[in-house]
């Protein structure tokens, strides 16, 4: 059944509706509410909503979203909002999320021609051309998989090495960024063992990360 515009608007008097019923005061007390401990920076796929799947309630998560979400150190709309996110509202953990069967790091790895996007994706497909060794010792079914880990584990970094993270710990501001990885199939969380809460001892943190996504099963329904 297709939805129109006017329906989104019906839905959404209906939802505030039934949130106010439910929980009375519930959009005053939001109003004055934007101290979140977390900033989610995950794709733009709109199978994964950050709220939902880590049962937080609207300002405790701040979120930012891209194709393939992308940590990239000439994108400034990523850089600021990481900025705001750990120097404005003070967040104590970014979670760097990717998804398992997401489009854009499947397009990367295919060497798929979109058209402007094919800019944005390079980015992935420098991951890819990275990691060729690693990926090569992966049967075929199982690479897509593993390259939205490697993207995410390559992403983390890049977080630790803007110069908003590396300030926030000269500062000795306590901020911890984490790699992780969504399950469409089967809505669950995945830790791909990169977890940074300062730049020492980062080098190995990144190679046992690495050795995780070359040892980890690849069955074929995955």
């Amino acid at each position: 059944m297709s939805t129109s515009i006017e329906d989104l608007f019906d839905h959404n008097r209906l939802w505030a509706a039934q949130m106010e019923r439910e929980r009375p005061g519930f959009f005053s007390k939001l109003r004055n509410q934007q101290s979140p401990k977390y900033m989610w920076i995950g794709c733009s796929d709109s199978r994964v909503p950050a709220n939902q799947i880590t049962g937080l309630e609207p300002g405790e998560v701040f979120v930012h979203r891209n194709v393939a979400n992308l940590v990239v150190h000439s994108d400034l709309n990523a850089l600021s909002t990481i900025q705001f996110a750990v120097e404005r509202l003070q967040v104590e953990h970014v979670m760097v999320v990717g998804h398992y069967g997401c489009s854009g790091v499947r397009a990367a790895l295919e060497g798929a021609r979109i058209g402007l996007a094919d800019n944005w994706l390079r980015h992935i497909q420098d991951v890819r051309d990275r990691h060729r060794v690693l990926l090569e010792g992966i049967a075929e079914h199982g690479r897509p998989n593993a390259m939205v880990e490697l993207n995410v584990i390559e992403q983390v970094l890049n977080v630790t090495h803007s110069t908003v993270l590396k300030d926030a710990w000269l500062r000795g501001q306590k901020v911890t960024v984490h790699g992780w990885v969504y399950g469409v199939h089967d809505g669950l969380l995945q830790d791909v063992g990169l977890s940074v809460a300062s730049h020492e001892g980062l080098e190995p943190l990144y190679r046992a990360a690495l050795g995780r996504v070359a040892a980890r099963p690849r069955p074929l329904e995955a």
